[in-house]
């Protein structure tokens, strides 16, 4: 039991950072001219991601 819960955490932890590495990846990808068409800031969407996936 405690070795599955254990299985678990570390799985949902991996999946997390994976899917915030990828959002994070695609937010470096846009140039600062996109930023600036969408008027978007980087560092807030950056703060944006990572409040949503993990809290």
């Amino acid at each position: 039991m405690i070795f599955n819960d254990l299985m678990n955490r570390a799985r949902s932890s991996i999946a997390k950072r994976k899917h915030y590495n990828r959002l994070v990846a695609e937010i470096d990808s846009f140039t600062s001219r996109d930023l600036a068409d969408m008027r978007a800031d980087r560092s807030e969407m950056l703060y944006q991601i990572h409040k949503q996936i993990y809290g």
